[in-house]
C-alpha cells in the first residue's frame, strides 16, 4: 500500500465561499457557500474514500479496521483514525465556540473525544483576524454577563493574521475564525462544538441560532488567557524545516521543499498537505504527486519516503507520537 490520495468531503455552510476551488483546486459546484474540505476523516458517516490505486473506494475507516498494520504501523491498535484534517474558507465570521477536552467530553455524555486543533493560515485579506482565547482577567461571571449583553467581542483576544501564521487552539479555548481567511486545520477526530455567541445574528425569520452557554462555560479553561501566534522552531537541517505544533495529539512540521527531502521510517503514518508548489512523493511501494490543495497519506508500510519537488513547495507534515 503506497501513498494514498482521498476524495475530499466538501461541506456547504452559510459562512463559506468559493476559495476552496479558486485557491486550493477543490471540485466545487456553482454555489457560494463551500466552507470546508475534509481531507482525511474517519468520523461516523463522514468517511474519506481512496481516490485511486488498488484500494480505490475504500473508506479511511475500513483501512484502519482491515489493514491497520500497513496503514498505522505502531498505532495499529487504534479503532479510529485519530485526526480530522481540513481546509476552511471563512467568507463570513464564524460563531464564538469552545470545544471540551477529552475528560469533559466523556463526562458530558458525548460519543466523541475532545477537540484540540491548530490552524495554519493559507490566505487572509488585509486586516483579517482570529479570535483566540479570552482577554486577561475575563472570568466565567464576566463572560456570562457579556453573553447576556451581546458584547462578547469585548472579552475576546483578537489576533490579526497573514498567510503562514499558525495558532494552536487547545481544547477549552474560546475562539472564532474571522471573515476573509482560508486556513488548514488539524484536529482531533471530533466534531463536538459548544456555541456561546453568534454575533447577535438572526435568520430570515428573526430567530437567533441555538447557543450552548452552560456547556461552553463548563468546557472553558479560564486560566488560559490570550492565545498568541506560534513561534516556529527550526528543525535540524537548516532553514527548510520547522516545527509549528507538538502536542499530545499531533505534531505539525512545515517544510520549504527546494530539493529532495527525506521522510524517515519511524513506524507510523504521515499526512502531507501542499500549501504551494508541486512535489512527487516517492516510496518503496509507489509514488504519488502532491500539488496545491492536495493531501497525501503515507502509510507506515510505505516509509521511508522522499519528497522531490518539481517547483518550490511548502508542505505541512502531520503525525502523532
Amino acid at each position: 500500500m503506497g501513498p494514498l490520495k482521498f476524495i475530499p468531503v466538501l461541506k456547504r455552510i452559510r459562512w463559506g465561499g468559493r476559495r476552496l476551488g479558486e485557491l486550493l483546486n477543490k471540485p466545487i459546484g456553482p454555489f457560494s457557500d463551500y466552507a470546508e474540505s475534509w481531507e482525511l476523516c474517519d468520523l461516523g458517516q463522514d468517511q474519506s474514500l481512496v481516490a485511486d490505486g488498488p484500494c480505490t473506494g475504500w473508506s479511511l475507516g475500513r483501512l484502519v479496521r482491515e489493514r491497520p498494520r500497513e496503514l498505522l504501523g505502531k498505532h495499529a491498535g487504534l479503532a479510529q483514525f485519530p485526526l480530522l484534517v481540513k481546509y476552511l474558507d471563512a467568507r463570513d465570521r464564524l460563531s464564538v465556540q469552545v470545544h471540551p477536552d477529552d475528560e469533559i467530553a466523556a463526562t458530558s455524555g458525548q460519543r466523541e473525544c475532545g477537540k484540540t486543533e491548530a490552524w495554519v493560515i493559507v490566505a487572509a485579506e488585509e486586516g483579517s483576524c482570529l479570535f483566540a482565547g479570552l482577554r486577561a482577567k475575563v472570568d466565567q461571571a464576566a463572560l456570562r454577563k457579556a453573553i447576556a449583553a451581546g458584547s462578547v467581542e469585548e472579552c475576546l483576544n483578537r489576533v490579526e493574521v497573514a498567510a503562514g501564521d499558525c495558532l494552536f487552539i487547545a481544547a477549552g479555548t474560546v475562539h472564532a475564525i474571522g471573515e476573509g481567511i482560508v486556513l488548514a486545520e488539524v484536529q482531533q477526530a471530533s466534531n463536538v462544538t459548544f456555541r456561546l455567541f453568534d454575533w447577535n445574528r438572526v435568520d430570515a425569520e428573526g430567530k437567533p441560532r441555538a447557543l450552548h452557554v452552560d456547556e461552553a462555560l463548563k468546557s472553558t479553561n479560564f486560566a488560559r488567557g490570550p492565545v498568541h501566534k506560534v513561534t516556529p522552531r527550526k528543525l535540524a537541517g537548516g532553514d527548510r524545516s520547522e516545527e509549528l505544533v507538538d502536542c499530545p495529539y499531533f505534531t505539525i512540521h512545515r517544510h520549504f521543499v527546494r530539493d529532495r527531502l527525506p521522510i524517515p521510517d519511524d513506524g507510523r503514518c504521515h499526512v502531507l498537505m501542499a500549501l504551494e508548489g508541486h512535489v512527487r512523493v516517492a516510496s518503496p511501494l509507489g509514488d504519488e504527486t502532491l500539488t496545491v490543495g492536495e493531501t497525501v497519506l503515507i502509510p507506515a508500510a510505505a516509509l521511508p519516503a522522499e519528497l522531490a519537488p518539481s517547483t518550490p513547495a511548502t508542505v505541512l507534515e502531520v503525525f502523532w507520537s
